[in-house]
């Protein structure tokens, strides 16, 4: 069975840039619009993973291939803000998860109590801003699973981050992070042998799961920031006049790209978090 494990929707709120957070969504994603095109691209499984959200369930709760997933954006003892993948949860949950995440310790003991599989997501990218060694160490002790492979970020990322897990024995999870609809379902998690959910989540968290499909880019991410600001623009007319500012965006996702490749170098070469065994996922192109 395959299942992309990283995805988003218009529930994901507001972007997190500056300038844009008042005017441009995450994602313009329609949820019904997800799931059929994910059922189109080989998908057994849907699942959604908006940031801190779970409205989209109101409108897949009845499809019985659909189950309830979550980012959450959680801070770290050290003060670090970092984005967990929670994995089949009820409705339930979201209230507590939500109510816990400023405190990651108490999330993480709601979750090992509540028997709910999570991962720290794209660890080594500088999405979520500043890591400390702190957080390797929590990373290394109490998640049980690691995304190994992120469909936004750069292969390299993607490789270190497969190493860590190996190193640390981590089931591994890998999904698209589409924020827009091109993406979906071109990386994905898959299970052998499996037939429910159920045996799904049960072969993942005893890391029986494989990886495949694309990583990120520089021109995969110029192309996704433009449609997400031709999105806006359409949503909302009078932001038309930003439109000069698309010429900025191919220096804006070069910038991110050289940022993203010294965030992996500095994190991914010290001794204590450094793999010296090779990576067990590879990365495949997959075709949109």
């Amino acid at each position: 069975m395959r299942c992309d494990l990283h995805v988003h929707t218009l529930h994901s709120g507001m972007c997190t840039i500056p300038v844009l957070r008042r005017i441009c969504r995450e994602s313009y994603n329609d949820p019904h619009a997800v799931y059929e095109i994910l059922k189109r691209r080989g998908m057994d499984l849907v699942t959604i993973t908006d940031h801190d959200s779970i409205d989209a369930a109101e409108s897949l709760r009845s499809y019985p291939d659909f189950f309830l997933s979550e980012e959450v954006s959680a801070v770290s003892p050290s003060g670090t803000e970092m984005h967990i993948g929670v994995y089949d949860i009820q409705e339930h949950h979201h209230a507590e998860l939500q109510r816990r995440r400023q405190d990651l310790l108490s999330l993480i003991a709601y979750l090992d109590e509540q028997q709910i599989f999570f991962t720290i997501n794209h660890v080594y990218s500088s999405l979520t801003g500043r890591r400390t060694e702190s957080d390797f160490t929590l990373f290394s002790r109490y998640f049980p699973g690691i995304e190994a492979l992120n469909g936004q970020i750069p292969a390299l990322c993607n490789r270190r981050a497969s190493e860590l897990a190996a190193r640390l024995k981590k089931p591994t999870v890998g999904g698209s992070d589409a924020h827009t609809l091109a993406s979906l379902g071109c990386t994905y998690t898959q299970v052998s042998g499996v037939r429910s959910k159920d045996e799904f989540m049960e072969h993942l968290r005893r890391g029986q799961s494989s990886l495949h499909g694309q990583s990120g880019s520089y021109s995969k991410l110029t192309r996704a920031v433009w449609k997400l600001g031709a999105q806006m623009m359409s949503e909302k007319p009078w932001t038309l006049s930003l439109l000069p500012l698309a010429l900025a965006v191919p220096l804006v996702t070069f910038a991110n790209a050289l940022r993203e490749l010294a965030f992996v170098y500095r994190w991914a070469r010290g001794g204590t978090i450094r793999s010296q065994q090779p990576a067990i996922i590879g990365c495949e192109e997959a075709g949109v």
